[in-house]
């Protein structure tokens, strides 16, 4: 862990190379490339993400979170590295509040969706709540979703059914449980990777600082690197001055939750990384985003001015650009007969 700590310090910011994806071309216009994060040797989507948080370095990771296939889509589209399937989106996506709802199945079903959408060019870590059980069900969880393809699981410590680490009414467990869980996570990886038959990065979140204290958040962090956890999350810190406690006494990478509207203070990119943060999750963006604009668009349905609704909408081309129509038909143009 504190290895890791070493490999990881915070640093300076570094921008995208010329000529790679996220970076503007020569005309100044946003790059089309899609980039991949592998080279030959390295397989699997969890070598894919150790790769890039190893290759990375000091430099902090964009990580906004999708909720399915085409949210997923749109996070490779706009050249970032990685990306997080949120429990929240999810549960939106599929009509429901981040409320412990959705089950097992239905977040390996939109998982195993997600991944085949981003075909292997980045990876997505998945947010598989507690668990969805006991500590066998955790190691169920875990071969389900490499199974699905994930390079990455979230595991928290909130009793069920939980809810959104940044609203009321949520509840952990004791330390003894929530270590026996992360425990059974820990075995299950290194089972799959015993057998060859995956990986996965393990980040273990804790919701305690909440229903407890910062020292108790620090110290469940701290349990769950000495048990075999990749990365902490420390959910919903109240000020820059707790980031920072934790950042410095937490060893390992760290996962920064920037949740607009929530208890933890939205900082800047250079922000995070100079406090210690390796990920910064935007796990509502573009839910919000994307609901805002449907609004909006409503809005001017429903009173009759669809002269309004056309200034907000992308031309046809690139809706069906964006959804996959130009990929579908190169491919099928290989097999015209």
């Amino acid at each position: 862990a504190r290895a890791a700590a070493r490999r990881f310090p915070a640093g300076q910011l570094q921008r995208p190379r010329p000529g790679t994806a996220g970076h503007d071309n020569d005309d100044g216009e946003p790059s089309t490339k899609v980039p991949r994060f592998s080279t030959p040797g390295i397989t699997g989507a969890a070598a894919q993400l150790r790769q890039l948080l190893a290759e990375s370095g000091d430099r902090l990771l964009t990580m906004p979170c999708c909720g399915d296939a085409l949210t997923a889509k749109l996070v490779l589209q706009a050249g970032f590295e990685l990306t997080f399937l949120s429990g929240f989106s999810l549960s939106a996506y599929r009509g429901h509040p981040d409320t412990g709802l959705v089950s097992y199945g239905e977040v390996l079903d939109t998982a195993t969706q997600v991944v085949e959408a981003l075909g292997g060019r980045i990876p997505v870590i998945c947010d598989a709540d507690t668990g969805y059980g006991g500590p066998v069900n955790v190691k169920r969880t875990m071969r389900g979703l490499v199974r699905a393809g994930c390079a990455g699981i979230l595991l928290e410590d909130q009793e069920n059914p939980k809810r959104c680490g940044h609203t009321k009414g949520k509840r952990v467990v004791e330390r003894a449980e929530a270590e026996a869980r992360l425990r059974a996570a820990v075995d299950a990886r290194d089972e799959l990777r015993a057998s060859g038959q995956g990986d996965l990065v393990i980040l273990a979140r804790t919701d305690s600082r909440a229903t407890h204290s910062l020292e108790e958040a620090i110290e469940r962090c701290r349990r769950f690197m000495e048990i075999g956890a990749d990365m902490t999350f420390l959910e919903a810190p109240r000020d820059t001055a707790e980031m920072r406690r934790y950042c410095s006494e937490v060893p390992g990478m760290k996962l920064a939750n920037m949740l607009e509207g929530g208890d933890t203070p939205i900082l800047t990119l250079e922000e995070l990384q100079s406090i210690g943060y390796k990920l910064a999750a935007y796990p509502l963006s573009l839910l919000s985003a994307g609901i805002k604009a449907q609004q909006e668009v409503l809005r001017h349905l429903k009173s009759g001015r669809i002269d309004q609704v056309q200034g907000l909408l992308l031309p046809f081309a690139e809706t069906r650009r964006v959804v996959g129509f130009e990929e579908y038909g190169d491919e099928a143009e290989r097999y015209r007969f």
